[in-house]
């Protein structure tokens, strides 16, 4: 049987990290994508296949899928976009281009890069392509506007492609989780400080609990949080069953959002709403 191939994005830590050596695992040919550089370096001394990818960056996203479309000959069987950050903060405290920012990496990236290889799936007559969205694609939280905003967005452009490909042999996915342990609220740190002038909000006073939330070292894990390899099994399955779902659920706080989601009023949810 031939070697699936498979591109992942943000394979750095987290999620990306082990989706990509569990799926080396199985047999599957991996290019694991980072950001930076040495990143790709310690992946491929772990015995991968890495390239430099950036979702803010378009030629690095044409160029890594140039050199995979070589490698391979010209096929890939499917796409696993997962890099993403997020801003901590209040909207209100968001400047617009902050917005702008994380929606290149974030949104547009995710579709540029999904445009670049829907033609070669189409070509070679077969392909999924799996979003790691999030529970906050379709349930918000206080202070988490920025990285809401661009789930929602993306979880509308996804379902608009699913439609759009109906009857073809190419599977568009969203991939759902919860809390899940990963770097992102490390990785977020730079992004606040950048960004958010919290000292002269009028919400200065509750700032204290989410900067203490944000720097917290203590290795504490949230309510439901669970290692990156519960979003890998879903992706597994996604990637191999025969029909897989068009959404995957990860973690139990994704579930009891959807449930709500569906049975609450916008003001009820809105009252049972955590504040942070």
């Amino acid at each position: 049987m031939t070697q699936k191939s498979i591109l992942i994005t943000g394979c750095s830590s987290g999620i990306g990290y082990d989706a990509a050596h569990t799926l080396a695992n199985r047999g599957w040919r991996v290019f694991a994508t980072c950001r930076k550089e040495e990143d790709c370096e310690q992946l491929r001394g772990e015995g991968l296949e890495s390239l430099r990818l950036d979702h803010a960056d378009e030629a690095s996203m044409d160029a890594a899928v140039a050199e995979i479309l070589s490698r391979t000959g010209g096929t890939l069987d499917a796409l696993f976009n997962n890099g993403a950050y997020a801003i901590p903060g209040a909207v209100e405290d968001l400047p617009t281009d902050a917005l702008r920012t994380i929606f290149e990496t974030n949104f547009f990236g995710y579709h540029h890069l999904t445009r670049l290889l829907l033609p070669v799936m189409r070509k070679q007559g077969h392909g999924r392509v799996i979003h790691n969205s999030s529970v906050l694609g379709f349930a918000a939280l206080p202070w988490r506007g920025a990285y809401v905003s661009t789930k929602f967005a993306l979880e509308g452009l996804m379902d608009t492609l699913r439609l759009e490909m109906r009857g073809m042999p190419i599977d568009i996915i969203l991939i759902e989780p919860g809390p899940v342990t990963t770097k992102i609220r490390e990785n977020a740190q730079p992004h606040f400080e950048r960004w958010i002038d919290w000292e002269n909000s009028p919400r200065r006073n509750l700032y204290a609990k989410l900067r203490e939330r944000l720097y917290d070292d203590s290795g504490d894990l949230d309510t439901f949080e669970l290692p990156p390899s519960a979003v890998t099994k879903k992706l597994i399955h996604a990637l191999e069953h025969p029909k897989p779902k068009p959404r995957y659920y990860v973690t139990t706080a994704t579930y009891i959002a959807g449930v709500a989601k569906r049975i609450l009023s916008t003001r009820v949810g809105d009252r049972l709403t955590p504040n942070g």
